[in-house]
């Protein structure tokens, strides 16, 4: 798993690992939920990897956009 770069440094977001059509996040409390094609969708898949890749953005997109929808928590 990839340390998440946090550039706004207020990101829960602790890390990431960017899988095909999948994205597994990790947050500061320690929990590790996946995300993919069936929940909550390639779209949201996609645009989940490029805020991880920049480092900035994710929490806050996974907070307002995606919720709940993610595929199973690890």
């Amino acid at each position: 798993m990839q340390l998440y770069k946090n550039i706004s440094g207020r990101s829960g977001v602790l890390g990431y690992e960017i899988g095909h059509g999948s994205i597994k996040v990790k947050f500061h409390n320690g929990e590790t939920y996946l995300y993919n094609t069936q929940l909550p969708g390639p779209t949201h898949v996609d645009r989940m990897q490029a805020l991880a890749a920049r480092g900035k953005g994710l929490a806050t997109y996974i907070s307002r956009t995606v919720r709940d929808a993610y595929a199973a928590k690890l």
